[in-house]
């Protein structure tokens, strides 16, 4: 069950097995059905998640009743609402699994306990936000400078597995368009 978890760990730290164990020790396991949520507008972020098996999706939903993702979270990801995980504030987001979707969970005083314990996952820490800042960097550039075609462009591109496991309607309301149109664009591209 932990292997997917260190796999991703150790890709900026070295543990040794009682720094693992001591890791492992401090996380739970969730199981969500599809369609059910992970966390809701409103309520406080308790954990940071990792996804083991499926795929969830973040997004808030606007006055108008519009839903707009900001983010999916496939197998070997991290995922949840930093913001309100860090201040312990209500977040504004919601995330829900797509798929029958399983996930290793840290709270967050278990999270500042690893910290203390084992510096080492400072460092993991700061490279995960600091890559997940840079992607909502990017993904806010694209959404203000790149054109419908160039933002699909970029996502297939970027993301190739999550094509063939995401809704048309999901895609769309993540790149900002309609399915219709997200529809007429690949149409286009195929041509």
């Amino acid at each position: 069950m932990y292997i997917r978890i260190i796999n991703n760990v150790k890709r900026f730290i070295e543990l040794d097995g009682e720094e693992l164990n001591f890791f492992t020790s401090l996380l739970s396991t969730r199981k969500y059905k599809r369609k059910e949520m992970l966390l809701r507008n409103g309520e406080v972020s308790k954990y940071e998640l990792f996804i083991i098996n499926g795929c969830v999706k973040n997004y808030t939903i606007d006055n108008n009743g519009f839903e707009h993702i900001s983010m999916f979270a496939i197998e070997d990801w991290w995922t949840g609402d930093i913001a309100s995980f860090v201040t312990r504030t209500p977040t504004v987001f919601n995330i829900e699994a797509l798929e029958d979707t399983e996930v290793l969970q840290i709270s967050k005083s278990d999270l500042e306990l690893l910290l203390d314990k084992i510096p080492k996952f400072e460092k993991f820490f700061r490279i995960l936000y600091q890559r997940s800042l840079t992607t909502y960097i990017e993904r806010n550039n694209q959404n203000i400078s790149f054109t419908a075609e160039q933002r699909y462009l970029t996502f297939i591109k970027k993301y190739p597995k999550f094509e063939l496991r995401i809704s048309q309607k999901n895609i769309a309301s993540y790149l900002g368009i309609t399915p219709e149109f997200l529809s007429v664009l690949r149409k286009k591209l195929n041509s």
